[in-house]
């Protein structure tokens, strides 16, 4: 595994896709195909901390296959010792690039491995997920992950949910409504909450996933900060851990999952949910969240949780503002460079609304299809929406429309 200390990062990709379907309609043989396609696949790369030495190298290198690069000024005049690095070029540079890079000195060919990795990644449109046993796959059409919120102040229903049997009825149609998932939360975690007991969490989110465990056949998320109501979720029946705290808060959470075999959800959060919102401020949005995901990823490995056992999140309305949130949006194609199938959860978030002034989260339908369906052509491969049957619609279309692009 590369060393992650450098946040590689596809930042801009493009183009191959079309040259090769118009090179197809003008007769072009396969193999015509095959030499000219990378000659039009513009990329763009984004690295940190890479040692000056070492940057240097590298832009020399990149120039020399024709391509470019951009790195500190005062790099060049022996300023700082590490520099951001940003690589441009189209992908048969970025190969002929790597083969070369290989007997460079100064720690180049490992970052040659990271760059490599990233650009693999960035292509992947199918996983395989391990959910304790059972295989979930997700991609290239994305999976449904459907919100049943067994809290009494719940930001989008107001606490619908609240008491088991209309939890369990909610889930039950959101199964039918066609939801690949199941995230069942016994915590609000809306801006401005407070954090609710452990033995509370567990009385609202236990009976729930027992009686659906035995009613339908989704995976079961269990939406939690703590590694017993972990625990007792799994034992109850649910197979993924949705940690918000993106295994950074209990180090049993990340326990939980390694010993069960849940699959786990990394997610961004700047904060915690009572002050998360109070000024949230990022150096650069994409590296920073990167970043931080790249940080819960490691965790999870150190803790035993399997490559297959791992999904990210962005975070929407997390410790964002309206500009972050569009701007997570916007790139959250940079995100595949981390290799795992992205999840994302606009569903009538405080955004939209600020957005399409929509006051109510329950009628912000058509504000979470459009974000969804934008998230959906990033690359994002899981939706955690709140209405199933609706946006199954609208991420069927955004991924038919993205897969002609691709």
């Amino acid at each position: 595994m590369p060393d992650s200390t450098w946040n590689v990062r596809v930042i801009a990709a493009g183009a191959e896709p079309a040259l090769a379907g118009e090179m197809r309609l003008a007769g072009c043989s396969e193999a015509g195909i095959e030499r000219m396609a990378p000659k039009a696949e513009g990329m763009a790369l984004a690295l940190e901390q890479v040692d000056a030495a070492a940057a240097n190298l590298l832009k020399q290198e990149m120039l020399a296959v024709g391509g470019d690069a951009a790195l500190a000024h005062e790099t060049w005049a022996g300023g700082p010792a590490a520099t951001g690095l940003v690589l441009v070029g189209t992908r048969l540079q970025f190969e002929t690039l790597l083969v070369g890079l290989g007997g460079a000195p100064r720690g180049v060919p490992e970052i040659g491995r990271a760059i490599a990795e990233a650009l693999e990644h960035h292509s992947r449109r199918r996983f395989e997920l391990d959910l304790a046993g059972r295989v979930l796959v997700v991609g290239p059409a994305p999976a449904l992950m459907g919100i049943v919120n067994v809290t009494p102040d719940s930001f989008s229903d107001g606490g619908e949910c609240f008491d088991t049997a209309p939890a369990v009825a909610r889930a039950v149609e959101q199964a039918g409504a066609g939801a690949d998932i199941l995230d069942i939360g016994g915590e609000s975690t809306r801006p401005g909450s407070e954090s609710v007991g452990e033995d509370e969490e567990l009385r609202r989110v236990i009976p729930v996933i027992e009686k659906l465990a035995g009613r339908v056949d989704v995976p079961i998320s269990i939406d939690t900060r703590r590694g017993r109501v972990a625990r007792e979720a799994i034992a109850a029946g649910a197979r993924i851990i949705n940690d918000v705290s993106g295994l950074q808060g209990e180090s049993e959470v990340a326990a939980a999952a390694a010993d069960t075999g849940a699959a786990v959800v990394i997610m961004h959060m700047l904060g915690q949910p009572r002050t998360m919102q109070v000024s949230p401020r990022y150096d650069n949005v994409m590296a920073d969240i990167c970043r931080y995901l790249r940080a819960g990823m490691d965790l999870a490995r150190q803790a035993g949780i399997r490559e297959n056992r791992i999904i990210v999140d962005p975070g929407i309305g997390f410790g964002k503002r309206l500009e972050h949130n569009l701007e997570v949006l916007a790139r959250l194609g940079q995100m595949r460079s981390l290799g795992r199938p992205i999840l994302v959860g606009p569903s009538r978030k405080q955004f939209i609304g600020e957005l399409t002034g929509v006051e109510t989260p329950a009628a912000r339908t058509f504000g979470t299809a459009a974000a969804c369906a934008m998230a959906v052509a990033a690359g994002a491969l899981i939706l955690r929406v709140h209405d199933v049957g609706p946006m199954r619609e609208a991420v069927k279309v955004a991924a038919a429309i993205a897969a002609e692009r691709n």
